[in-house]
């Protein structure tokens, strides 16, 4: 199976405790389709052997300390840092990324950890601990809810606060959201048409996708100059829309066509 429609089959059946980290290593193989997602699995599984079983503090000398793995402040925008796979090999990326990769190592070491997405930010925490928070992009830096208020502050600016639905887990399907909003406006800042196109196909295959997630799938096919897709996508929308939304949808369309000629 190719890695779309495996991204794709993930979503249909029953969740898996290893889908968040096969499907951020899939969006990585939309880059590389030869990528070893398997494999790769199992580098993640050697990482775990090395962790003390059920140890927090093992877990965060030995990805933090001992591998050193951190956050990229030179090239924070760089796409690498939202591939899985190359934050494994490079040992750095963004909060998110390596977010999942600590949840994933923690998950085989029998540690159960949660992602929290904060404005701006993305964390761990330990799911019997919902006051201690642990930052992959510090270092494994461990943070209570005030270090937490302070970061949103950094990230947000000063009239920023901290509210309880910013610290509600975050599940795969969120998760690996987020990691493809990250990308598409990486792709967008960079005019990288390709790459914001498999982007937008990929959020119309998640669980939670709308309809602003099927149009913005048609203006990254326009943009790629398949107007006929752009404008046949736009017309099954509007078939199922409201009638204020289709008359958008149909503008939208027209205007896909009369770029064909």
């Amino acid at each position: 199976m190719d890695p779309t429609s495996e991204f794709e089959a993930t979503f249909a059946r029953p969740e898996r405790p290893d889908d968040l980290e096969r499907l951020a290593l899939l969006i990585a193989a939309q880059v590389r389709p030869s990528l070893d997602v398997q494999g790769t699995m199992g580098s993640i599984e050697r990482l775990a052997d090395r962790v003390r079983a059920g140890d927090l503090g093992s877990l965060r000398r030995i990805l933090f300390e001992e591998l050193r793995f951190t956050g990229n402040t030179g090239s924070y925008y760089d796409p690498e840092n939202s591939m899985l796979d190359s934050v494994i090999s490079r040992r750095v990326g963004i909060p998110i990324t390596l977010s999942v990769l600590t949840i994933a190592v923690a998950r085989r070491a029998d540690i159960d950890l949660l992602g929290v997405g904060l404005p701006g930010h993305f964390l761990v925490r330990p799911a019997g601990d919902p006051g201690c928070f642990i930052d992959p992009f510090a270092g494994g830096a461990v943070l209570d809810l005030e270090d937490c208020a302070e970061l949103i502050r950094r990230t947000q600016g000063d009239h920023a606060r901290l509210l309880p639905e910013h610290l509600a887990p975050v599940g795969t399907a969120l998760i690996i959201e987020r990691m493809l909003n990250n990308l598409l406006a990486i792709y967008r800042s960079q005019g990288d048409r390709r790459g914001r196109l498999w982007v937008a196909r990929l959020r119309t295959m998640l669980p939670q996708a709308t309809t602003i997630h099927q149009t913005d799938l048609a203006a990254a096919l326009g943009e790629s100059g398949r107007f006929d897709a752009a404008a046949l996508l736009l017309d099954e929308l509007a078939a199922e829309a409201d009638p204020e939304t289709a008359r958008s949808l149909t503008v939208a369309r027209d205007r896909m066509r009369s770029l064909m000629n």
